[in-house]
């Protein structure tokens, strides 16, 4: 639904949020932040700033359906608020765009605005359930081609939203160091596996989904409902010990591979804030099935991609030492994806799952069909033999010790305010 809240025209009052390269007032992504010593609590961002939804739900600004998701949001997770549905989210949405943007309010409004410096961000839902799927098409096929060559794609793939369940209590808030993890590996040419730090440390790029609403354990989600469950969307970063992943992921696919960390960045862009950058899913190759009925909505199929535009760079410790900025690794649009996100709910759901507020999807590695928009280092090196070059004159086949790895992601669309997604970054450490 695209409202008042998106008109390209609506300014705020609050300095540095107009033209803000992530956080204009056609955003306010909603986030859990914390001031000084008090308790962490919702807050939602305006340019450099962070409006305390806490202290908003005390003033008498708000009413019905915005003063309750105020008050679901005042705590230490959204989970409340996410529980909730759209609905109140979207009025609150409404009101605080109103607040933010007309003058009559800046007098009560300023003292409820802290600035994002000096506040620190966490997690903004307590993650029950995380999946990562792998919907990116080409990171499959360039993953599938250094292995099987003749045969990159599974049969199943482009007839099922291939997915696993992978750790929640590892997922972590940009920022959060990355230690090297250890794990069995085993070198093509011994007899036995060692239990070592991995030596090929990568990195995924990927969107984050948080699910919004309740469905009861057996009650499937039908894939014209599918977009209600999608709260909003942040950048991912599923981090993958590939050496540890080559061994061990038969027959049952990664586990010590991947669950040592994943990072997100800590706002949820809200389904809303999206509304105007919704585009037409990619149409499938000819002579791909078309999918089964459960998967398949022509409304979804019509608007049920993004257009937003992903980024990956990194910055060396040499780099940092020598103030040089960090070097953009790949671009391509999120696009890029077989499966759309409500496809990967539905599926999710067919088998009577239950989805609940604050789960996390992943939605896989996002890559183009070219280098120059390659999601992880496994195929910009392939797998090791063509080490990408720095501007330093250093190479990377694999991420090392003191590397900085960060994703950005912005949406675009004719006539409309660009949005994007703050940082989602970690930097490695050695391992202990």
């Amino acid at each position: 639904m695209i409202d008042e809240t998106h008109d390209p025209a609506r300014t705020s009052w609050l300095d540095g949020a107009n033209g803000h390269g992530d956080f204009p007032i056609q955003n306010l992504p909603l986030g859990i932040f914390s001031h000084g010593t008090e308790p962490p609590r919702g807050g939602i961002a305006i340019g450099n700033h962070i409006l305390d939804l806490a202290a908003l739900a005390r003033t008498g600004l708000l009413e019905g359906e915005a003063q309750m998701a105020a008050e679901a949001a005042s705590g230490e997770t959204l989970n409340p608020l996410l529980a909730m549905g759209a609905a109140p989210r979207r009025v609150l949405r409404r009101r605080v765009s109103t607040l933010l943007s007309d003058p009559a309010f800046r007098t009560q409004m300023e003292p409820l605005l802290h600035r994002a410096d000096a506040c620190t961000l966490h997690l903004p839902a307590r993650i029950g359930d995380y999946t990562d799927f792998y919907v990116g098409i080409h990171h499959a096929t360039n993953i599938g081609k250094l292995f099987r060559p003749d045969n990159p794609l599974l049969p199943n793939y482009k007839h099922v939203p291939i997915g696993y369940h992978g750790r929640a209590s590892s997922v972590r808030v940009s920022g959060t160091p990355l230690v090297r993890p250890r794990g069995q590996v085993k070198a093509p040419d011994a007899d036995a596996p060692t239990l070592a730090p991995t030596r090929r440390l990568d990195y995924e790029l990927e969107m984050g989904v948080w699910i919004g609403g309740t469905n009861p354990l057996g009650t499937p989600v039908p894939i014209a409902q599918a977009d209600d469950r999608i709260a909003g969307l942040s950048l991912l970063n599923d981090w993958s010990a590939r050496d540890v992943q080559a061994w061990e992921y038969q027959p049952l696919g990664p586990f010590l591979a991947k669950n040592f960390l994943t990072t997100v960045s800590p706002w949820i862009v809200t389904a809303e804030a999206l509304a105007p950058f919704r585009i037409a899913q990619p149409p499938r190759p000819d002579g791909d099935p078309a999918p089964l009925p459960y998967l398949l909505d022509e409304a979804d199929q019509q608007a049920g991609a993004f257009a937003i535009t992903l980024d990956v760079a990194i910055q060396t410790g040499r780099m940092r030492d020598s103030k040089s900025p960090p070097f953009r690794l790949s671009r391509g649009p999120a696009a890029n994806m077989y499966w759309t996100v409500a496809q990967m709910v539905a599926h999710h759901a067919v088998n009577g799952c239950d989805l609940n507020p604050g789960d996390l999807l992943g939605t896989g590695t996002i890559s183009a069909a070219t280098r120059d928009g390659y999601g992880s280092l496994m195929e910009l090196g392939r797998a090791g033999a063509q080490p990408v070059i720095l501007p330093t004159g250093e190479t990377r086949a694999f991420l090392e010790d003191g590397d900085t790895l960060i994703l950005s992601g912005r949406a675009e669309a004719p006539g409309r305010v660009p949005i994007g997604f703050g940082a989602c970054s970690g930097t490695v450490e050695p391992a202990r």
